[in-house]
């Protein structure tokens, strides 16, 4: 029996996934922060808007991240023998 190795491309590729999340953790809430304290400012419905859509994105790019890197280590696709 043979063991399986991890798929370095896909592993790459599911960090990069994860980088684009730390990011989006970070922005979103800040950006959320400043829409919350500036209520009177004309930008307060756009800004809070998107602050809640970059805080989604941040929850569903770690999701879609951490499939990929799981995928890229336990693969269990049958070898084209």
């Amino acid at each position: 029996m043979e063991t399986t190795r991890t798929n370095k491309s896909v592993l790459v590729r599911g960090l990069k996934i994860m980088a684009i999340s730390l990011v989006m953790m970070f922005a979103g809430p800040t950006l959320f922060y400043i829409a919350t304290t500036n209520k009177e400012k004309p930008l307060y419905i756009p800004l809070l808007i998107v602050s809640l859509l970059i805080c989604a994105g941040a929850v569903f790019f770690a999701f879609k991240g951490l499939q990929t890197i799981m995928d890229s280590m336990f693969n269990n696709k049958p070898n084209s023998n």
